[in-house]
């Protein structure tokens, strides 16, 4: 790129040059000639400021022609770009001027307006896809809590029939509280002023409490939980990273079946460490693992569902794992499990 600006710049010198060169001379000619056509006896002085004269005036015509010819081209240049302007400051990003211009400078400016739009387009329409995910993921729930709400007003409705509505209504107001609490979890963490204070911690022993306290979940699906930890500590911050392992366990749990087996491993790997969550639940299939970090994304709708999932759980936790410049792999076999790996770097203690 900067070979190429050279040559540009030597081509245009060389057209400037030649130009100069070929004004002098004429002039030079045109000098003579005037001289010998008007009878003057003028010395080589006068017929010098002569000369010198005539080339200016020509040089300063051509510029000042070029400048008229270009003119109306470079104003309606200017009008498009100032109408492209106007129309995204109204919330209009569909816009692409076509590059035309030979001006290098208005040229790196329709440029960058295009590439502007283009960014304004692409994260308006990341914005109308949040908000019509957010409504259908609030919509259902007080769907579900209006109808059975209405039902309860039976006056001959059984005890039983009473007590199982007033469960998914209890059930759907925590799916509503889960995704609001998801969604100002997100909203701190782009908001880049969420804290982060990283401290060195024992991370075996942080698995190993998240895994305990997480026995109730497991134990009631009568599933088997090993832990391979080895003695590591790390540099993070130690109430984020906790949320990528609640996340990630909580997603075995919830698609391992009963009698399914889930393992936590720890590990050293090189200069970084590394945390696997391997199961036996019910797998992905490939075309959906692209897609599982992003936001409300659920390879599985009617799966997620039932289990009260917003397919933000794991949008979280790549958000965190980015936060630390960590790495996050899965592998899955659909009807075999799954298996989630976070690589974190091994920081030397805070400061």
């Amino acid at each position: 790129m900067k070979r190429k600006w050279i040559w540009k710049l030597f081509g245009i010198l060389c057209a400037w040059l030649i130009f100069m060169w070929a004004s002098w001379s004429g002039a030079f000619f045109a000098a003579h000639w005037l001289s010998r056509i008007a009878g003057w006896q003028l010395t080589g002085y006068w017929l010098q400021i002569v000369g010198n004269t005539i080339a200016l005036l020509f040089m300063l015509s051509v510029i000042f022609t070029i400048g008229a010819i270009n003119q109306p081209k470079r104003r309606q240049g200017l009008l498009i770009i100032l109408d492209a302007l106007r129309r995204i400051s109204n919330g209009d990003f569909n816009v692409e001027i076509e590059n035309k211009q030979p001006d290098q400078a208005f040229g790196e400016l329709i440029t960058s307006i295009n590439d502007m739009a283009a960014g304004l387009n692409r994260l308006e329409a990341m914005r109308q896809e949040f908000i019509s995910n957010v409504s259908h993921e609030i919509q259902s729930p007080l769907t579900s809590i209006g109808g059975f709400a209405r039902a309860l007003r039976e006056q001959d409705l059984p005890a039983v029939t009473r007590d199982h509505y007033l469960t998914i209504i209890e059930t759907e107001c925590k799916r509503l509280s889960r995704l609001s609490d998801h969604l100002l979890k997100l909203s701190s963490l782009d908001s880049e002023q969420h804290p982060f204070e990283p401290v060195r911690f024992r991370l075996d022993k942080q698995l190993g409490r998240i895994i305990l306290s997480s026995e109730p979940l497991w134990s009631a699906k009568d599933i088997e939980v090993s832990a391979e930890l080895e003695e590591l500590s790390v540099t993070a911050d130690e109430e984020l990273i906790s949320q990528i392992w609640i996340n990630l366990l909580q997603n075995s749990i919830k698609f391992t079946p009963p009698g399914g087996v889930i393992t936590v491993r720890l590990e050293r790997c090189g200069d970084r460490v590394a945390v696997e969550i391997a199961d036996t639940g019910v797998g992905i299939e490939e075309t959906d693992l692209e897609h599982i970090f992003e936001r409300f994304y659920k390879a599985d709708k009617a799966r997620e569902r039932s289990s009260g999932g917003n397919g933000l759980g794991l949008a979280i936790v790549k958000k965190i794992v980015d936060m630390h410049h960590a790495e996050i792999t899965v592998t899955s076999t659909p009807g075999q499990g799954t298996t989630f790996r976070v690589l974190l770097p091994d920081l030397p203690d805070a400061k």
